[in-house]
């Protein structure tokens, strides 16, 4: 079982950039010209790495291997983007990975490529300034197009298996983990569960009663034998159900118009433990856009350009426009949903205005388009 934090530790502290492995501050899979970069990178450490995984780090300063950390990325659709642009695509992960030292809003994110076993992977069609059929591979630290008649070697699976045999988990780690979760997390009910005699799920959040069933926020889920984090935010609502060998997350999304809101089931996480010591997190969509009437969604759709124009144009707001505005990005989202196709242009050109008028306009505008990015890549 690999320790994915350690596995970082080893990748910065050997290994400078090189054919199986690459660093990014950031990634930004919300513009095109972001996610035709990150595809690019994939499919070059794929076709670079035929026979061994490799890695991207993200959350590191490029210069000095600094860990700054990102903000936590839930996007458990990642596959389907890849699938999308890329013919022949690897089996890819993303996980958030805690660092002592960082804030706890902040993680290392890891994004895992599994070996495609002499497949020569391509991009499927055009996206940004590359074009569909295009091949990349590692030229060191660089991922550079190649000619159609490449041929793939097998030259990193010794050095890989290497780092990755540095990097096993042991019972000290894994009680330094467990011990370093229970001391933080003392004020949101910690817990722990063993699944299979090896596994190790510590868990905590603030809990919530809604008639007769229970919700929790601001929840904290860590796979402590190989540090993965699973994060779930104060504006968001989950129930928790622990099985024998199954530990199972159903997220909620509060929705709603004027000051009629429901919770609405978005997606299922179920981590699954086997016999055999490993596990799989599956993802299950189970969002069912709400419908509302399109006249009260007209007038709702031009009060939000009423009130971007008002941010632009840096004009006071009353006090009714200001509640309407922290409502904004929700009520974007739902238009969107109900086939308001301008919605979601007028949502994203909106992004700088929320962001410099309040966070907690912003917050939502980024649960939103969460949200969306979810529903999206399904």
């Amino acid at each position: 079982m690999i320790n994915k934090r350690l596995l970082i530790k080893n990748l910065l502290a050997h290994n400078d950039e090189n054919s199986f492995y690459d660093k990014k501050l950031r990634l930004n899979l919300g513009e095109k010209e972001g996610k035709a970069k990150f595809l690019k990178h994939v499919c070059a450490l794929s076709n670079s790495n035929p026979e061994n995984n490799s890695y991207i780090v993200i959350g590191v300063e490029d210069e000095d291997n600094n860990i700054v950390g990102i903000d936590f990325f839930d996007d458990s659709k990642i596959q389907n983007l890849v699938n999308a642009y890329l013919q022949n695509p690897p089996v890819i992960s993303y996980e958030n990975i805690p660092f002592p030292h960082l804030p706890d809003d902040l993680v290392v994110g890891l994004v895992t490529i599994r070996p495609n076993h002499g497949k020569i992977c391509s991009l499927r069609k055009n996206i940004w300034k590359y074009y569909g059929g295009s091949i990349f591979l590692r030229d060191g630290s660089i991922s550079m197009p190649k000619d159609f008649d490449i041929k793939i070697e097998d030259v990193n699976s010794q050095i890989v298996a290497s780092v990755e045999n540095h990097a096993q988990n042991n019972i000290e780690l894994t009680l330094d983990g467990v011990f370093d979760f229970m001391r933080k997390r003392r004020d949101f009910n910690p817990t722990y569960k063993v699944f299979k005699e090896y596994f190790v799920v510590c868990w905590a959040g603030k809990q919530k009663k809604s008639k007769d069933n229970i919700y929790f926020s601001r929840v904290d889920i860590e796979l402590i034998n190989e540090q993965v984090k699973l994060f779930y935010s104060d504006l968001d609502e989950v129930s928790i159900n622990v099985e024998e060998d199954s530990f199972r997350i159903i997220e909620y999304v509060h929705l709603g118009l004027h000051d009629s809101f429901k919770y609405y089931p978005l997606e299922e996480v179920c981590i699954e433990f086997r016999d055999n010591a490993s596990y799989e997190i599956q993802s299950n969509l189970l969002f069912d856009p709400p419908k509302f009437d399109k006249k009260t969604l007209h007038h709702i759709y031009n009060i939000n350009n009423t009130l971007i124009q008002r941010l632009k144009q840096n004009l006071p707001l009353d006090k009714f426009q200001q509640r309407d505005l922290r409502n904004l990005p929700s009520t974007y989202l739902l238009c969107y949903f109900n086939n308001f196709e301008d919605a979601l242009t007028k949502l994203e050109e909106a992004k700088p205005y929320l962001k410099q008028y309040n966070p907690q306009v912003y917050h939502s505008y980024k649960e939103s388009m969460r949200i969306l990015r979810k529903v999206k890549y399904n």
